[in-house]
């Protein structure tokens, strides 16, 4: 019988932790180990902390590495540290991602991604406004032109938009906004802006849910963005073979056709160094004049039916 691996340890923050198993590959085909996993955490920290910070997280944990067997955690795991910060929703513990030791804790428990819900701790209002592009192939060659035409159409309307890649196959189109709207007001507006679209492009996009019905059109999911939801932030890996980093995007990259693998674990931490971070630089939008005109349209339709 093989011995057992010993665990390796990192002073970080004042805070010991503990690297069991460091060698074990967590992406076999990309050749990525624990030992190399937590170096690229510790160099995407900056920003997978801002994308998490103050919010409930959700983390999907690969014990035996990707592709092996996976389980979503919610409730902190008996034992954690006391660094580790926690918030009660309902009757789950949730961890709070607020320091780079509980992220390398997570990571040390083959914690692969991470998703965040959509509005902070004690706040109901969303943080961001979010539309997810989610393809109905397993290769979809039409994601960025799908996300150009969407990204367009938001900004004939006065919303700019930053894209970023899923790291799986989609596109997410994230709006920063100034606190105020409500996830029932933004879904409204998703739903308007996703029907409109259908009917510009009708072989291309779909706001069908069941993915049996959707054929090869890529669906408008604006109902995603809900406060009982979350969506893979900004910067976490993803459990994909070649280690893939949800990365947003500049518009001229859009254009150039990347594909969602070209951003990965073990190049996006130097891409970030020299393009910064593209959501937290971007300026808040205050989009009530939108909502008010939206809400306006909605009821002279209302009217002129009546």
């Amino acid at each position: 019988m093989a011995s057992k691996e010993p665990p390796a340890s990192l002073m970080v923050e004042g805070h010991e932790i503990q690297i069991t198993n460091p060698n074990k590959l967590l992406w076999p085909e990309a050749g990525i180990t624990k030992t190399d996993y937590i170096r690229e955490m510790i160099r995407l920290s900056p920003y997978l902390l801002a994308a998490c910070r103050d919010r409930f997280l959700t983390t999907i944990r690969y014990p035996h590495g990707v592709p092996g067997e996976f389980f979503y955690q919610k409730n902190v795991p008996p034992g954690a540290p006391s660094f580790v910060e926690t918030a009660m929703s309902g009757d789950i513990r949730y961890i709070v991602l607020q320091n780079v030791p509980t992220l390398l804790w997570l990571a040390n428990l083959a914690c692969i991604e991470f998703h965040p819900s959509l509005h902070r701790i004690g706040d109901p209002l969303p943080a961001e406004w979010i539309i997810d592009l989610d393809p109905s192939v397993r290769e979809e060659e039409r994601i960025m032109e799908a996300a150009w035409i969407v990204g367009e159409a938001m900004e004939r309307i006065g919303i700019r938009t930053i894209p970023k890649t899923s790291g799986a196959t989609g596109v997410q189109l994230i709006v920063p906004i100034k606190r105020g709207p409500t996830f029932m007001q933004l879904r409204e507006l998703g739903e308007m802006l996703a029907i409109y679209l259908c009917e510009l492009h009708p072989q291309l996009f779909t706001i069908e849910r069941l993915k049996k019905n959707r054929g090869t059109r890529i669906y408008i999911d604006y109902m995603q963005h809900d406060v009982s939801r979350t969506i893979a932030a900004p910067y976490t890996p993803r459990a994909t073979p070649y280690a893939s980093v949800s990365m947003p995007l500049t518009w001229n990259e859009v254009k150039r056709n990347p594909k969602p693998r070209d951003y990965h674990l073990l190049n996006a931490a130097d891409r970030l160094a020299q393009v910064g971070d593209l959501i937290r630089d971007a300026e808040p939008q205050a989009i009530e004049p939108i909502l008010e005109a939206f809400s306006r349209q909605i009821q002279t339709s209302r009217s002129r039916r009546g």
